[in-house]
C-alpha cells in the first residue's frame, strides 16, 4: 500500500489535520521582497524567495534585528497585501467535504516589539482569515475555534499535543526537531525550492498539490 492508499485510511479511521499559519497558509515572499527594497536591505538583484531574502538580510550589521522589524511589518500592519498560497483552499475546502478535521496552529504573540503601529498581529492574522473568507459558512467554513495562538513554540507543540493533530504541516523543520513534538504526529514540511532532504522522520512537500496527493492520492 502507497503512502497515499495509507493517508486515506487514516482519514478513515480519524485523521486531524494541523497547519501552521505564517509562510505555510499565508504566502509573504512577494511582501518581503518589496518591503525588504522599500526598506533599503535588498538590491533589484536580491531572489525573490523568503530563505534568500532573509539570508541577505542577515548578512547586514544587526541584520537579525532588520529581519525581525521586516517580519513585523508583514505579520501585522501590511498583511493584507499577502496572499494565500496556492492550493490551500482547495484543500482545505476537500478535508471539509470529507468531515476532516482542520486546526490552525500558529506561533504568534499579540505584539512585536519590533513594529511601531502597536499592531495586535493575533488580530491582524484573524482579519486576514476573514477577508480570504476563511469564516464564511460558503466559503472555508472555518470558526475561531479551530485557530489557536501560542505565546511560544513549546506552547504551540502543546497545543498541538492537546488537539490530537494526527499530521502537522510547518514551514519550519525547527518546529518538528523540538524534543517535546509528539511522536506519533506525522511530520510534512512545506518548503517550496528547498533541494537539501528534509530531517529524518520528516517528509518534504514542496507545494500543496503534493500535500493533496499524500492525503488524497493524485487525481
Amino acid at each position: 500500500m502507497n503512502p497515499a492508499e495509507n493517508a486515506q485510511e487514516r482519514t478513515r479511521s480519524g485523521i486531524i489535520v494541523g497547519i501552521d499559519f505564517d509562510n505555510t497558509i499565508v504566502g509573504y515572499d512577494e511582501l518581503l521582497w518589496s518591503v525588504a527594497r522599500e526598506r533599503g536591505l535588498i538590491s533589484d538583484s536580491t531572489g525573490a524567495t523568503k530563505r534568500e531574502i532573509r539570508d541577505r538580510i542577515r548578512l547586514l550589521p544587526d541584520g537579525e534585528i532588520e529581519w525581525q522589524k521586516c517580519q513585523a511589518v508583514l505579520y501585522g500592519s501590511r498583511i493584507a497585501e499577502a496572499r494565500l498560497i496556492e492550493g490551500v483552499g482547495a484543500f482545505l475546502k476537500i478535508c471539509r467535504g470529507r468531515e476532516i478535521p482542520v486546526h490552525i496552529v500558529s506561533h504568534k504573540t499579540e505584539f512585536s516589539r519590533f513594529d511601531s503601529s502597536g499592531t495586535n498581529l493575533r488580530t491582524a492574522a484573524l482579519e486576514w482569515m476573514a477577508a480570504k473568507r476563511f469564516f464564511a459558512p460558503d466559503g472555508l467554513r472555518f470558526t475561531e475555534r479551530d485557530v489557536h495562538f501560542a505565546a511560544t513554540r513549546d506552547g504551540k507543540i502543546e497545543r498541538i499535543r492537546e488537539l490530537g493533530c494526527t499530521h502537522f504541516i510547518d514551514d519550519l523543520e525547527e518546529t518538528f526537531l523540538e524534543p517535546g513534538f509528539p511522536e506519533a504526529t506525522v511530520r510534512l514540511l512545506y518548503e517550496p525550492g528547498r533541494m537539501s532532504p528534509a530531517p529524518p522522520g520528516v517528509a518534504l512537500m514542496r507545494t500543496w498539490q503534493e500535500i493533496h496527493d499524500y492525503f488524497f492520492g493524485v487525481d
